[in-house]
């Protein structure tokens, strides 16, 4: 904005007054507060239209492609990919995730989707992925521990520690897991894990563990003898009859189902009979 000053017309001023001073117009009070107004306001007029337009965001977005291309130039391309931590994922699954694109500038790499789709993955727990300058990528992933087989509805899942599906293909070859039984056993396999491990020697005969009325496990031994565990402090059952095995070696004889659910006693049911079984009190021999 420019300021226009216009000079008056020359009069015959009267002999002996005094000429009247003219005081432009950039030199008045008001003149410097006004210009100051005028600035902020212009200020905040363009910011204003910048950021209702999308200007500035086309801008940044322009001159960031901008120095990845320079960059690109400068040699600053992806050439490698170092990977850590990969066992049960498969190379081609895991590149076919990255979408590495050999030759590209490494500042174009979208490092968080890369991420993402790799966690995506069956057998990734976690992953970082993270540049490696001038001309690497560099990728870690934590895997999943697969913990049991789970059965329902006659198919087969791997699971890992909370409960969740690994794999529900190839999983023949982890068939000396545990196998857990039932609709909501994955969330409770860790678990019975964690009972069956406090007697090692009886829990080398356990085949399976089912879920029985969404709140307590049978337990099935080698030679298809079930075991029911109490609902409530399983693991003092389990060693009572890690104990019982031990002193009367009852898990050799005829025995098709033992009782554990009542603290104290066990009771014994065999394969020739029927009925509810025998009924042995705590410290009572069979």
């Amino acid at each position: 904005m420019m300021f226009f000053n216009v000079s008056p017309k020359k009069t015959k001023s009267k002999k002996g007054q005094p000429r009247r001073r003219v005081v432009p117009v950039w030199r008045s009070r008001w003149a410097l507060p006004a210009a100051i107004v005028i600035m902020i306001a212009g200020i905040f007029g363009g910011a204003w239209w910048t950021i209702e337009s999308g200007q500035a965001a086309r801008w940044a977005n322009q001159a960031k492609w901008q120095v990845i291309a320079l960059s690109g130039r400068l040699g600053f391309t992806v050439q490698d990919i170092l990977v850590v931590g990969r066992h049960e994922t498969k190379q081609k699954d895991l590149l076919k995730a990255v979408r590495l694109a050999r030759g590209a500038p490494i500042f174009a790499f979208d490092l968080d989707a890369a991420r993402k789709r790799v966690e995506a993955l069956p057998w990734v727990r976690q992953a970082v992925v993270q540049r490696m300058l001038p001309d690497t990528i560099y990728l870690r992933i934590q895997e999943r521990k697969p913990l049991a087989l789970w059965q329902y509805k006659r198919r087969f899942a791997l699971i890992d520690e909370s409960g969740s599906v690994i794999t529900r293909t190839d999983t023949k070859r982890f068939s000396n897991f545990l196998v857990v039984v039932g609709r909501k056993a994955p969330q409770h396999a860790a678990a019975i894990l964690e009972v069956l491990s406090a007697e090692p020697s009886l829990m080398k005969k356990v085949k399976a563990a089912v879920w029985v009325g969404n709140r307590r496990w049978n337990i099935r031994l080698v030679g298809d003898i079930d075991v029911r565990l109490p609902e409530d402090n399983p693991v003092d059952a389990w060693r009572r009859l890690a104990e019982y095995d031990r002193s009367h070696n009852v898990l050799s004889r005829d025995v098709l189902v033992f009782d554990l659910r009542q603290p104290d006693r066990l009771i014994v049911r065999t394969r020739a009979q029927p009925s509810d079984g025998a009924q042995v009190k705590k410290g009572q021999e069979t």
